[in-house]
């Protein structure tokens, strides 16, 4: 039986379910007498014959035979690059430095050994994920950019441009001469990128920062918060207080920005308690108030100076035991307007002399805290995914909360039981006495912003119009209800959205236009 014969009883066999698939795979394995063909292999097959006009479209095969399903449940694509190797400003005990690496990597973590293989080039790294995405059967329209590699803001400018134009230009199949020709590009290409992420310390934010970073087409930072206590700060050596994570928030929310804060329990000078106030007090002090979460438990790595004073014995990870209550503990605090990216690192376990080597360990906690009768707030938990259902009733919710010195309205919707959300949108009516003083933010003064925009479920291209969460006017909804909001309770007559490059044109069907980095709009 030959490739077309095969692929086409696997479509007479019209599976339905994943089981069904399994099922049907193993009996045309028998008859062949081959080994069990891999879904990758099955789809890449499904394209060329499709393309060839040997087949008719099957489109719920082809989601059956798509690979890692959750790389585009969220209602985007993911794809993270690494910048080269760089001296870092800062020389925190905890933090590893391998030779030839970028601060804070090691060479065995899956993202910095694909930046590796493409020699650190961002076009090449782009173009993979990309590729690989699109051979899973993941469609790839909608793209959210994660930089990572160190402190962001510590690179030369002229590497910062060149390495995210090059991000562009392999997003749109085309070179460009400068960054803004390239972004032109992407406003209206296949491949778009609708939100991109860069890391950096907080005591690297101030207002020209800000300018340079939208300047960029950065639309959320991530910052290396890390404790939120000054003498924990001190002993491992970070080089700034927490007066640094308090200034820099309040500058990136009332620019528009997201904000993800990479936070390290079990820092040395730490312990349980201090670590579970830590978290309960940055969502209940509005200085802090994080839009999304990372939490890394601290490990203990050959390359990092921290592992001196472990083996002196002056230092002591929590053990297993004491961590998974601590974590579980954790994920229990945090509330329905902040999404919990991940817990732990992709250290490789045999890079990790001491602390947690359990990969999957937010899945473990989640899944006995289901056990419990327990579950995450957290929107990440919530997320529809492939959970739509088109007869389902869904509500309108309003969460409040201070932040900042402003006000942050999350809008959401969601089922009853608030156990799958559909859509959300952050509207941010910054504090009164905002007054930036750089030239070039300065038309910020007197307005509302909607620093989010997301419909979750999965990532439908931009051309189809799918039964899904996406693509259903959600968005649109939440859009001009923050408008409303902003125009009668706060009589606020501009609107400003901080867009990725991609959702400009989105932006401009409701009426926006674009103005310096920003779309805008008087309502």
């Amino acid at each position: 039986m030959n490739e077309l014969e095969t692929l086409k009883l696997l479509i007479d066999c019209k599976p339905l379910t994943e089981d069904d698939l399994s099922h049907i795979k193993r009996e045309i394995a028998k008859k062949n007498k081959t080994d069990l063909s891999l879904n990758s292999d099955l789809l890449a097959l499904y394209h060329k014959f499709l393309k060839k006009g040997k087949i008719s479209e099957n489109k719920n095969l082809a989601l059956l035979l798509r690979t890692k399903k959750i790389r585009s449940l969220s209602g985007v694509a993911v794809i993270t690059i690494a910048t080269k190797p760089y001296p870092c400003p800062g020389n925190c005990l905890y933090c590893p430095s391998q030779k030839n690496m970028p601060k804070s990597y090691l060479k065995n973590e899956p993202a910095i050994m694909r930046a590796i293989r493409n020699k650190f080039d961002p076009y090449r790294q782009t173009q993979e994920r990309i590729k690989t995405l699109e051979k899973n059967g993941h469609p790839a329209d909608k793209i959210e950019l994660i930089i990572i590699g160190g402190t962001w803001s510590y690179l030369p400018y002229k590497y910062q441009e060149w390495f995210i134009k090059r991000a562009f230009d392999a997003c749109n199949y085309k070179t460009s001469k400068t960054l803004s020709l390239a972004q032109k590009i992407n406003e209206k290409t296949k491949h778009r990128m609708i939100g991109l992420t860069v890391e950096t310390r907080p005591d690297y934010i101030d207002e020209k920062e800000i300018v340079r970073l939208r300047y960029l087409g950065v639309t959320r930072v991530e910052m290396g918060v890390q404790s939120i206590y000054d003498s924990v700060l001190k002993i491992n050596r970070r080089g700034h207080k927490i007066d640094a994570v308090v200034k820099a928030t309040k500058l990136l929310k009332d620019a528009g920005f997201k904000i993800c804060y990479h936070m390290m329990p079990n820092l040395l000078g730490s312990n349980l308690k201090m670590d579970l106030q830590m978290f309960k007090e940055i969502f209940s002090n509005e200085n802090f108030q994080p839009d999304m979460l990372k939490i890394y438990p601290c490990v203990v790595v050959p390359e990092a100076s921290l592992y001196q004073w472990y083996l002196k014995g002056k230092y002591k990870p929590y053990n297993e035991k004491e961590l998974f209550k601590l974590i579980s503990k954790i994920i229990l605090t945090i509330p329905e307007y902040c999404r919990l990216q991940r817990v732990i690192r992709d250290i490789p376990s045999n890079d990790i002399a001491a602390g947690s080597k359990t990969s999957n360990l937010n899945e473990i906690i989640q899944r006995d805290l289901l056990k419990q009768g327990l579950k995450s707030k957290d929107i990440r938990s919530r997320e529809v995914q492939d959970q739509y259902l088109t007869k389902e009733k869904i509500y309108l919710f309003k969460t409040e909360y201070l932040a900042s010195g402003g006000k942050e309205i999350f809008l959401s919707y969601e089922n009853k039981d608030r156990s799958k959300l559909y859509s959300l949108l952050r509207l941010r009516i910054p504090s009164n006495h905002f007054n930036p003083l750089e030239k070039n933010i300065s038309f910020l003064r007197n307005a509302a912003f909607i620093r989010e925009v997301h419909t979750y479920g999965q990532l439908v291209p931009l051309k189809h119009q799918e039964k899904a969460a996406q693509h259903q006017g959600l968005g649109k909804k939440l859009m001009l209800l923050a408008e409303q909001i902003a125009k009668k309770e706060f009589h606020i007559e501009k609107m400003i959205v901080i867009s990725g490059i991609g959702v400009r044109q989105y932006y401009r069907h409701l009426g926006y236009h674009l103005e310096k980095t920003y779309m805008v709009k008087r309502i």
